[in-house]
């Protein structure tokens, strides 16, 4: 299932050009820009450092509040559970109209602010659901350790999940965060599901853009993207029948990539039998290839991004066998948001500039797709090592195994 005929980017060139220059790209998903600056990453670091140590993997552990059987930390136990294992959050971001406490005047209906009459302070209502999804019973076994099957398996919750919730809520939202660094509380392999009834700042931007942009020319925005890609093959990381994981041009963290199915989908729900199995392969190797990148557990956030609902019951419909579906509006796509930099220690920040102008990076997107392809794709020669400093792509020709 993996394409041949990619190239390792150039070495960096003698020569200034624009991706070793500082310069600005945009980001037509969302309209924001981002400054790359590939100088800084030689940069020598005094600051920070995260802590390298990953605890060792247990299958069960007694205190944690995940683990099948055990107590949660709101009250409830957990069943002994086999598969994936769905709950409604104990600790809810998120909750159903009717379930908060009413706050203090809240009987009367748009009070006029005497101190605010422009109506600078605005506030509204915001309801929704939020859920955990474990992944499976074992404590020390994520998505990267998962067979396919066990891997298909949360694909097909996603999908459940998504289905259901967006009957009634405007957004649902699957992530994960993966590790300490990402504010996971806890280290049993887990993901979260939320649900509202508003569309989320970043949602909208990336309807806005998506809509304008089919407006304009009958297509869709991240389809057009992906052909592009596939021309380009400077940015690609893994590259499979049905998926493209590329390195965006416009990405801000240094590692992101965008994962991208092949033909129309808009939703997780809508994927057919064939697109679920190759997800599955193609999550295992990306999370693999993050692993084998600093040869350390790599931490990030991650999430699926799809047409926004409420979708009415019976209104899924799968793509089979050769029928293509037509191009729409959104098309269904993740964001994978590691943090890491140069090691295990040394992470991004998003501080200083990036807070109060614009994000910036300092390793171009192709490096850090080259550097990705080199431990992601499962057509690489063994031999391929771990990525040394960031002072340039390693040079060394591809060598294509025999499919």
């Amino acid at each position: 299932m993996v394409r041949t005929g990619l190239v390792r980017p150039q070495p960096w060139q003698a020569v200034e050009s624009m991706d070793d220059t500082t310069h600005r790209r945009f980001n037509p998903l969302t309209g924001r820009w981002v400054l790359v600056s590939p100088g800084r990453v030689r940069r020598p670091w005094h600051g920070g450092r995260e802590t390298a140590a990953t605890p060792p993997a247990v299958a069960y552990d007694p205190a944690c509040h995940l683990c099948p059987g055990n107590e949660r930390a709101g009250g409830a136990r957990n069943p002994d559970y086999r598969g994936t294992y769905v709950f409604t959050n104990d600790f809810p971001a998120l909750r159903p109209a009717g379930s908060d406490p009413a706050p203090p005047g809240a009987d009367s209906v748009n009070p006029v602010n005497p101190v605010d009459p422009a109506g600078l302070l605005r506030s509204a209502p915001a309801h929704g659901t939020c859920r955990v999804v474990c992944f499976g019973p074992d404590h020390g076994r994520g998505l990267v350790d998962m067979s396919s099957f066990e891997v298909r398996t949360v694909v097909d919750t996603w999908a459940a999940q998504e289905a259901e919730l967006s009957e009634r809520w405007r957004w649902v939202q699957v992530f994960e965060n993966r590790g300490t660094a990402m504010g996971a509380s806890n280290p049993h392999p887990h993901g979260q599901i939320w649900a509202c009834d508003a569309l989320p700042d970043e949602a909208a931007a990336e309807d806005t853009h998506q809509r304008e942009h089919f407006a304009r020319s009958g297509s869709s925005l991240l389809l057009d993207y992906l052909r592009i890609e596939t021309r380009a093959a400077e940015r690609i990381v893994l590259d499979d029948s049905d998926w493209l994981v590329v390195v965006p041009f416009w990405a801000v963290w240094p590692f992101e990539t965008l994962l991208l199915p092949r033909r129309p989908v808009q939703r997780l729900a809508e994927l057919d039998h064939a697109q679920r199995d190759s997800l599955a392969d193609v999550l295992g190797r990306l999370l693999a290839g993050y692993d084998a990148l600093f040869d350390h557990l790599f931490p990030f956030s991650m999430g699926w991004h799809g047409a926004p609902g409420p979708h009415p019951a019976g209104a899924v419909g799968r793509a089979t066998g050769s029928r293509r579906p037509p191009e729409g509006v959104w098309q269904l796509h993740a964001h994978f948001y590691p943090p890491l930099l140069r090691s295990p220690t040394i992470r991004k920040h998003l501080v200083g500039y990036e807070m109060l102008a614009e994000p910036a990076r300092d390793l171009t997107p192709e490096d850090a797709a080259g550097r990705l392809r080199a431990v992601v794709a499962d057509a690489w020669d063994g031999e391929a090592t771990l990525p040394g400093g960031l002072e340039a792509v390693p040079a060394a020709p591809l060598r294509i195994r025999p499919s």
